[in-house]
Parts: structure tokens; sequence; C-alpha cells
């Protein structure tokens, strides 16, 4: 274990968020483990930094070893920001979430393509005498979900290459009405982290994908049983096989920065509206993985 200071970092060029049961990746050759203190505070637990297939990667899990963290309580300002830091050009994100669709089975795997964000949390690193409106009608990196789709058809998985993911406060699951009243605003799926690390990756100029394994039908299907912690992490191990093995694809072609075909390593520029000269010194050390390059705005 390793603890490094923010100067002092590996540096890697992809980065993966597990989530419910996906704790660590297989196959993975671990060269450290590293404790990052960023200016926002502690992430959800060490980064775990190591190579897969001749590429540099960093792993966290989201919500800490052991499953500890709610979905409210993670620090998603730091664990974004600590993999600025480790100059992760690309983020992968696992999650677990609920379908909305018939269509969308139990233990299949959506790629989605847009949010709708339900939740009251830090979404922002603005603020504090700096202020930034960066645009989000793209969430997320059409290359990086492109490339994890090809990825799932190559494997045989049953995947989706787009839909609509509703983020939701938790920790309860929803109320019939609630998941109904999703149905009808056309969203797809249902869960209660990634729409938050998708707005952070952007102001970050890290793309971001997220790999959904679908657990369940959410409390609206009348034909199944409420979702309850038993059916999720049942259908949960069977998922987390598919992750893998879709990891395990895609990687070996992710090798480098981020995609210069997408246009995320410069979403940044020119959204910050406030004067550089009233910029307080404080603020903009505290924004400096994210503003060195704009020393303008």
């Amino acid at each position: 274990m390793t603890e490094a200071l923010s100067d002092n970092l590996p540096q890697v060029g992809i980065g993966i968020l597990g989530g419910t049961g996906l704790y660590k990746v297989d196959g993975i050759e671990v060269r450290d483990e590293v404790n990052i203190d960023t200016p926002f505070g502690e992430p959800s637990d060490s980064f775990v930094i190591g190579e897969y297939a001749g590429t540099r990667i960093a792993f966290l899990s989201r919500h800490g070893q052991g499953h500890r963290l709610l979905p409210a309580e993670i620090n998603y300002q730091a664990n974004i920001y600590a993999f600025k830091m480790l100059g992760a050009g690309r983020i992968i994100s696992i999650n677990s979430v609920g379908s909305l669709k018939e269509e969308i089975r139990p233990r299949d795997v959506v790629i989605p393509d847009q949010y709708f964000d339900r939740t009251h949390r830090k979404n922002s690193f603005f603020g504090q005498g700096v202020a930034a409106h960066i645009s989000l009608a793209e969430p997320v990196c059409s290359a990086l979900a492109g490339s994890l789709y090809q990825a799932g058809e190559k494997l045989g998985l049953r995947i989706h290459p787009r839909g609509t993911y509703i983020c939701i406060e938790g920790p309860a699951f929803s109320t019939r009405a609630e998941s109904r009243v999703y149905r009808s605003w056309g969203c797809d799926v249902i869960g209660m982290t990634s729409a938050t690390e998708a707005k952070l990756c952007r102001e970050a100029e890290i793309c971001y994908a997220a790999i959904n394994l679908v657990t369940d039908y959410d409390v609206w299907h009348d034909s199944e049983e409420p979702v309850s912690v038993e059916m999720i992490m049942g259908n949960l191990a069977a998922n987390i096989s598919s992750a893998k093995a879709l990891l395990k694809e895609v990687i070996p072609q992710l090798a480098g920065a981020a995609d210069e075909a997408c246009a995320c390593g410069s979403a940044l520029e020119g959204c910050v509206v406030t004067n550089p000269e009233v910029i307080p010194q404080e603020t903009r050390e505290k924004l400096r993985h994210i503003l060195e390059k704009y020393p303008g705005q």
C-alpha cells in the first residue's frame, strides 16, 4: 500500500469504477495499491493500479471494499478527481440496474446514452468563486460506449447499445407508483450512481461510459416478484462474469489516452464564465488538474 502525493502518482490510461458485486477485476497484474488525498476529500477506497494486456489501469470500488457506502454517501467528487490526478483518459463504470422495459430482461447488459437525474448531490467541481456551465446534451462518450457495445456483441452478450438511465437517491428501491411514472417518462433502466459520475467526468474532460448489468424489473412488472436484495444478488452473480469478460475484451483496444475522435478531452473549453482575475487562488489550486490547461479561463 502506497500513500502517494498528488505530484508523485502513477499514471494510467483507463479507470474502472466497480459497483455492487464487482470489487476486483480478474487477470489484472497488480502493481500497487494507492491511497489518494484529493482537494475534495477521500475517495471511496484505495486505488488498485495494475496492468492488463499491456494497458495501465486503475480500479476503484465505488462503495468501498465490503460495500460499506450508500449511494448518497459516496464522495463522487473525490473519486473522479482522483482518477483525473492519475491521468485516466477514460473511465468505464460498472453498475447494477433495474429494467423499466419488458424487452430489457434481467441479466441483459445496457450501455446507456442518456441520463435523468433525480438526486440532490454535489455533482459539480465548480463553485467557491468560479462558475462553469458544461454541455451535457450527450452525457457519455459515444466512442467509448460504441467500443463497449461492439465488444459485447462480439462476445454474444444480450446487450443493448443505448438507453436512458434514471438516477434516484436511494437507498430504498422505488414505490410502484414511482416505477410506473419513470416508465411513462420513457426511461429504460434505473440506478443510484451513474448520472453523478457522468456529470463530473464531463467537467473533468474524462471519457465516460457505463456497463449496466440488469438484475430485475424494478417493481412495475405485474408477473415478476418485487425487487429485493436476494433477487439482485442472484442475478448479479451471473452478470459479473459477463462484465469481466467484456472488460477483458475491450481493455486491449483502449490503450493510450482519450480518443482523439471524441470531444470529451476539450469539453470544458469556453465553459468557465468567471473572469480569471477574480478566481480565488485557493479555488484555482483546488481545481488545478482541471483548469491548468485553460490559463485564460
